[in-house]
Formats: C-alpha cells, structure tokens, sequence
C-alpha cells in the first residue's frame, strides 16, 4: 500500500513539473520583466543619493521597541535587564508592541512595569507589523529594536551607538549569544550574504578576531540599533515576509543597494532564547516552508540584474526535478513552495517598485559593500601619502624557510619591504608544521596569519576554471583576506601567483597587484609539448584554453601585474589585441625576480670535484621532468666519459615514483634541505635542465650569487642570459649539455671565469633591496593615479 501511494505521489508532482510548474515559472518572469519595462517607461527611478538623510551625526536618547505576542514569560524574564541598561538617562523610551497577546501580558505589564509604555494592537501584526508600529510611535532618533526573549548586558546601548558617528550607517547589530551556554551558536549578529548559483545564501558567522565595528550582510531584526528615519524611508518590514523570516534581511539589503551602511558591533553584548517565540508557536514544518518561500520571494522582489534573475529561475525550475528525484534533503523548492510564493506575486511586484525607486546601486555591488575589503574601499579611503603604505602580501605557499624559487622571491620581498611599509602578511600553509618555520616573521611583519590549506585535489573537470584556481579557492581564506584589508586598513594588495588571482578583483580604490612568478597558459603550454600521451594531451588542451581565458580575464581587474623577465613580459603582452578596448593592468618586469646578496658569500676555491647538483620543489612539475630528464639522458653520457661524477639531488616533496628514478648509481637524493647555500658552497657545477615552465629560475641567481658554475637549457635560462658561456653554458640536446658539463669540469679556470662574471650581474641587475625599493616608488605612484582618475569614488 506504502509503495501505491508513494508511486502516485510521485506521479502526481512528475505531472505538476511537466505542466502548471513550467507555466507558473514562465508567467512569473513575464510579469517581472513587464513590471520593470513599465517601470523604464514611467521613469520610477529617483535620484536617491542626494538623501537628506545622509546630514548629521544622530545622538541622543533612544527608543527600544520590543513587539509581542503571547510573551508573558519571555518579558517578565528580560525586561528587567533592558530597563537597568537604559537607567542612566530618563529620556530613553521603552515601547512593548502588544500583537493582541491572550495571555495577560498587558496587565501584566501595567503592574510590574509602569515605565514601560505598552503599545496595544487589535490584531496580531506579526514581528514585522508590530516593529513598524513601534517605530512609527518612536519619539527619538535611534530605534532599538529587541525580540520579546532577548535579554540585554548592562553596558551593551553605547557601543552599538558608537556606530552611528557615520551619517551613512543605516543599523547597528548587537553581537548575539544563547541564553543556553550549551547550544550550539547558531547566530552571531555577524552575518554574510552573497548570491550563490541561483538564490541568496545568508548566515551567520563566528569570528573572535573581530573586536569593532566591521560590516554585516543585516542587522538582526531583533538585536540591533536602527536610524528612525532611514528605517522609515524604505518603508519599514515589509509586510510580504509575514508571518516570519527574511524581513531584516530584505530592509537592510536595500540599505546596501540605497547607498548606506549595516555594521556589526561585538562590544554590545545581547543574549537570545533562540527561537524562544517561533519555536513554541509554529511547527517547524510550517518554518521550513516559510524561509523555502522567502528566499524565492527575495530575489523575484529585490533583484534587478536579469543576469541574476536567470540563474534564479534556472535554479528554482532545475531544483523542482532535483527535489523529486532526490527527496527533501536536497533543500531545494517543491511545486507546493512556488504555488505559495507566486500566490504573493502581485504585492512582491509592488514592493519591487519601491526597491527600485530607492536604489543608488546595482545588486552586485549590494551583494560586494558588505565584505569588508570591499567595504574598506568603497566606504573608507586609502592614503597614498602615508609614511609607510599598509600592503597586504597574500601567498598561496610557505615562504619560510624558503624551499622552492618562488618562496625566496617572496620571502626577500617581505623581508626588504617591511622596512618601507607596514606589510600586513597573509598565507596558505601545506600542514600544521609549517608554522614554526612562520613564526620567524612575526617580529619582521606588522602583521601575520596563516591558514592550513585543505588537501586533496578539486574534483571534476570544473567547467571554465582552470585546475589550479579551483584548488585555491577558499571560502575561509577569501573571508580573513577581507577581514584583513577592514581591519589593517590595506592601501595595496599584492597577491602572488595565477592562483590567487581571483582574489584581486573588483577594487576601485585600493591598489591591487599580481606577481606572475610564472605564466600559467604559458606552463600549461609548454607542458603540452613535451608530452606524447594522447589522453594528457587532450587534458591539458582543454587546461590551456582554460587558463588563457582566465589569466587574460583575469589581468584586467589588477592595477600593477609584475613578471620575472622581460621575455615574459613581452609573451603577456603578445596576446593583447593592440587594438583591444579593455583597460590593461602596467606589466613591469623589474620589480620582483631578485636576490639578496647579503644572503649569499660567494665562494671561488674549494669545491669538491666531479659533484653536481639540482635543486628544485618537485610540487613543482617542470623540476619533475627536468631530473628526469637529465638521469635518464645526461647523466649516463657524463658517467660513461668521466666515471666519478655524482649527482646530488635537493629538493622536497617528491613523489615515489620519482625517488625510483634517483634511485640510480652515481645519484644521491637529499630531500628537504633547509638551508641550500652550503650545497652552492661546495659543489663543482649546477645543472639546470628545465624543458618547459616559465620565469626566471630562482636556482640560477642563487648560483650565480654564490659562484658555482651553471650548465642549462635556453628555456631554464630564460631572461637571464641568451649567449652561452658569457655567464652560463647553454645547452638543448643531451648530447651537449653533457659536453658543457664535462667541458666545465675539465677547465675549472675558464669554469671560475664564468662564475666571476655571474656574480658580477645579479649584483648589477639582481639586487633585492633595489628592486624593492623601486616596488614601493611604484606601489605609491600608482595608488596616487587609481584615486586621482577615481575621484568621485574614491
């Protein structure tokens, strides 16, 4: 019988989805599409940034509004707490919304409670109802606005009036804690809010770094501080949400998109019975649905952007089949959920007027302005006239020690800028156990956080972004990088590497900079190349086209992008249409690829003979094929014409099937070695026999710094030298890197001439502290230009 129902049951909603669900979604896009043509043609929008309301600081007493229903226990629990909090000033009101409670709360109130004036209603308006009732009985400025089962710290009204000393700030919210110690801390009154594959996604968040005012996605409706007057203008909650849900969210996101600001402040301390109120009068059934339908409603009433507006329905039509299919659990919307939102189409419509009348600024950049670094540069200007600019220096990898080349040229750009600037340093680690190695900057830097990166590999093919984008984003990281620019006050952001670059985008003030240590299409090419089997062809095809496409997208959101040569600089530039209308970030290759050669003591006598060495990280997969290469098809050359010749291989993470291949006579493997400058030191010739990749390699100035000899393809050697035996030996075949090689070991005097002449050019061309000092000349100058030609932003 189970089996009967549950199969006409399903029956019934394949036959809802195949008909009257295609319909409802067609004619609810017709009507908003039709609503806003008319609004186009009526001329509904209004220039509200020129508000009045944006004058003057609002101070004074305040008014504390806490609507009701049935809440005799809740009030006579928490009052008694609101009331000592506002008994220093008199002028403070207190006004209980009574939602025609049943249960004496009136009475009640009159008797213990005189001071409080108690707002009595004929019918149950809902929280929304009654909150606009109060505010409209409200004789001061601010509005306080409080659930009947909130109770309130002694000094929590002063800090959250502190956020009123901007004329912008639309609400102030409370930080929120259960009145049980024991649940779980589902709210905070730190919240964040995006738009996510179709519907806005909303919650709470956890974050004891934060000790100030810091933006918020809403004010709670039921624990925070509103401006009366702005309150009024967008027209208080709005009466689509009833009876419950949304309704705070709503109001403040058209805060965002009016132009103002919600803030959270964690000084101002309130205490919550969650759900004291809804949880007792409403089944948890008839919550699911309502939030269900609120979320469908919110986007059909606050969205603008028809781009937004199409993932939406995509998603709301694609989630009926996922929730039949896939049952209750997949918290997608079923047919009975839209019937009841499009059953409230009309008044969404007419709210959906208002909204738009109201608006100063598009949903994107609603749903932006409440991320703190974007707030920070929307709301908060950066100074290029500081005495040390604040940078925030963002890796994707460990820097200390600093085991790979891309490492050292972060690692010495910190340690040299933070003598010029304040750097603010923010970084993915591998493990746990990098972080001691980390702690050596914390002296060094101004600032330091570190996030342990989460492992494994991103799953699927991943449509249009690229592999290694994928495996860097992280909602976490991209949440302390805004944290960080808020709260130190960023000027300039630097982000290193391709992977971070999504990270960097949509700033308008602040300055933003991308170090290509290497160029990612160009890896990915060349990579392409040197493989022969058909099925990683094919992949890494499909890899290239999609880094082309994202790196080029990409470069266009940043002020400054640096590269390691001028070679790469010039590959960058070649895939630019000179005729393109797209703004193009400066591509500088002068400031970052360097050496600190108080680092490094060069050293002439005294290396042990017949000893070559290899450094490289093997996360990095040009180092993989290069050692590769040079013990399947140098080495055994070198060895048969000069037996004692050993090969020492440096270098971490490297994979079992990789120590196989060392695993061969005359090769000894050393693994992670912390400090590589007494292997510089001692060996006779560095070898370099890089086949695809791109930048400079960092090995190569460490050589050349320390004096040994360098033997390497034209492709390992890019940017540093074209002309063979002037201050490397360049070779392309086996054949004559092992001649170059031996050729070196034969005449250690012209091999001692060479190293002389390397030195002598990265002293010249290389120097790290010049390079950096040249990077801050160019962070302030372009900072300077991005607020001078965006001054009306900025």
């Amino acid at each position: 019988m189970q089996r009967i129902k549950a199969f006409f049951r399903i029956a019934g909603e394949l036959i809802l989805l195949l008909t009257l669900a295609p319909l409802l979604t067609l004619l609810t896009v017709a009507a908003i599409a039709i609503n806003d043509l008319l609004g186009l043609l009526l001329v509904w929008r209004q220039d509200a940034s020129k508000s009045s309301l944006d004058e003057g600081i609002i101070s004074g007493p305040v008014s504390v509004v806490i609507p009701t229903w049935n809440g005799y226990d809740h009030l006579v629990r928490n009052l008694p707490s609101v009331l000592e909090a506002l008994s220093e000033d008199s002028n403070h009101e207190i006004i209980v919304v009574d939602n025609a409670s049943t249960d004496g709360t009136h009475e009640m109130l009159n008797r213990l409670f005189p001071e409080v004036h108690v707002l009595r209603l004929e019918s149950n308006l809902g929280f929304g109802g009654g909150s606009n009732a109060g505010f409209r009985a409200a004789q001061h400025n601010i509005v306080v606005l409080l659930n009947n089962d909130m109770s309130v710290k002694k000094d929590f009204l002063a800090p959250l009036l502190d956020g009123f000393r901007d004329p912008r700030v639309f609400a102030v919210s409370s930080q929120i804690f259960f009145s049980d110690p024991s649940k779980r801390r589902e709210e905070t009154g730190l919240t964040q809010g995006r738009w996510c594959n179709g519907r806005l996604s909303v919650g709470h968040v956890a974050d004891d770094e934060i000790c100030d005012l810091f933006p918020t996605f809403y004010a709670g409706g039921g624990s925070s501080a509103y401006d009366r007057q702005k309150f009024l203008t967008l027209g208080g909650f709005d009466p689509l949400w009833e009876p419950f849900y949304l309704e705070d969210t709503d109001i403040s996101y058209n805060a965002w998109k009016h132009g103002w600001m919600v803030l959270y402040q964690p000084r101002s301390i309130v205490y919550h019975d969650h759900r004291g109120t809804i949880g007792r009068d409403f089944s948890s059934e008839l919550i699911r649905r309502t939030l269900e339908k609120n979320h469908l409603l919110f986007a059909w009433k606050n969205l603008h952007d028809w781009q937004l507006l199409s993932e939406h329905f995509g998603w709301l039509y694609a989630g009926l089949w996922i929730r039949l299919l896939g049952g209750s659990e997949t918290a997608r919307p079923n047919f009975s959920i839209l019937w009841c939102a499009f059953c409230q189409l009309m008044p969404a419509l007419t709210s959906r007027n208002h909204c738009r009348q109201l608006a100063v600024v598009d949903d994107i950049e609603a749903f932006r302005r409440p991320l703190a670094g974007y707030f920070r540069d929307r709301f908060q200007n950066p100074n290029p006239n500081r005495d040390k600019l604040n940078v925030l220096f963002v890796s994707p990898y460990p820097i200390e020690p600093p085991l790979h080349g891309g490492a050292l040229f972060m690692n010495q750009t910190v340690r040299h800028l933070a003598l010029l600037a304040r750097v603010h340093l923010l970084a993915m680690l591998d493990e746990e156990s990098n972080l001691a190695g980390h702690r050596k900057l914390d002296e060094l830097c101004t600032s330091t956080e570190f996030v342990i990166r989460s492992k494994g590999h991103p799953k699927g093919l991943g449509g249009l972004v690229p592999h290694a984008i994928r495996e860097f984003a992280n909602d976490d990281f991209d949440w302390r990088l805004h944290r960080a620019i808020y709260i130190h006050e960023i000027d300039i952001l630097q982000l290193e590497y391709t992977q971070l670059a999504s990270y960097g985008k949509f700033f308008e003030c602040i300055a933003t900079f991308l170090f290509e240590h290497d160029i990612y299409f160009q890896s990915v090419s060349s990579g392409l190349r040197t493989t022969s089997n058909p099925v990683r062809k094919l992949l890494s095809g499909y890899e290239y086209l999609r880094a082309l496409r994202f790196e080029l997208k990409a470069l266009q959101h940043f002020d400054g992008v640096q590269t390691c040569t001028m070679e790469n600089r010039r590959y960058l530039e070649s895939f630019i249409p000179q005729n393109s209308s797209k703004v193009m970030p400066l591509i500088q290759d002068d400031l970052r690829a360097s050496i600190d050669l108080a680092r490094y003591k060069f050293v002439e006598e005294g290396r042990q003979a017949d000893t070559l060495l290899f450094v490289g990280s093997f996360q990095h997969t040009p180092n993989l094929h290069a050692i590769s290469y040079f013990i399947e098809q140098i080495l055994p050359i070198i060895r048969t014409r000069r037996h004692s010749v050993r090969l020492l291989v440096a270098g971490a993470q490297a994979p079992p099937d990789l120590v196989n291949t060392i695993d061969v006579p005359g090769v000894q493997f050393l693994g992670r070695v912390d400090d590589i400058r007494e292997l510089y030191a001692t060996c006779s010739i560095f070898v370099c026999p890089i086949l695809n990749g791109s930048g400079i390699r960092v090995k190569l100035l460490e050589a050349f710094a320390v004096g040994i000899p360098a033997v390497s393809t034209a492709l390992g050697a890019e940017g540093l030298s074209t002309q063979s035996g002037e201050i490397i030996e360049l070779a392309e075949t086996p054949d004559k890197f092992a001649d170059a090689t031996i050729s070196l070991l034969e005449n250690p005097i012209r091999a001692r001439s060479m190293a002389r002449r390397a030195r002598r050019e990265v002293e010249e061309r290389w120097s790290a502290e010049q390079r950096t000092n040249k990077l801050e000349h160019h962070y302030r100058e372009v900072l300077r230009k991005k607020i001078g030609s965006n001054s009306a932003n900025c």
